[in-house]
C-alpha cells in the first residue's frame, strides 16, 4: 500500500554495488544514494508518526465505548429491576382487586 511512497525496497539497499574508482568509491554516487534512503527513512518515521497518532485516538475511542457499553449494561440491570418491582406490584395490585372482587360478590351476595 504504502510502498509506492519509497524509493527502495530493503532489497534495492543490500544489493545495491558502488561503482569503484581508483581511489575507492565514487562519493558523488555514494551521497545520491544515501540521499535517497534518507527521504525513505523520513517518509517511514512520518508514517509511523501518523500510525501512532491514530492508533492513541482508536485506543481513546474504544476506551469511550467500553465506558459507555458498561452505562448501558448498568442501565439494562436499573430497567429490568424495576421492571420486576413493578411486575410484583402489579400482581399484587390484580390480587388485592381480586380478593375486592370475591369480598364484593360474598357482600353483595349475602345481602340479596
Amino acid at each position: 500500500m504504502y510502498q509506492e511512497q519509497f524509493n527502495l525496497s530493503p532489497k534495492d539497499i543490500l544489493e545495491k554495488e558502488f561503482k569503484i574508482d581508483t581511489r575507492g568509491y565514487r562519493l558523488k554516487e555514494v551521497d545520491q544514494y544515501l540521499d535517497l534512503i534518507i527521504g525513505d527513512y523520513e517518509q517511514f518515521f512520518k508514517i509511523l508518526k501518523q500510525y501512532d497518532k491514530e492508533k492513541e485516538e482508536l485506543l481513546d475511542e474504544i476506551m469511550n465505548l467500553k465506558q459507555e457499553i458498561r452505562n448501558l449494561k448498568m442501565s439494562i440491570e436499573i430497567a429490568k429491576a424495576s421492571d420486576s418491582d413493578d411486575t410484583s406490584k402489579t400482581i399484587s395490585n390484580v390480587d388485592v382487586i381480586r380478593r375486592l372482587s370475591q369480598l364484593e360478590k360474598i357482600v353483595y351476595g349475602k345481602d340479596e
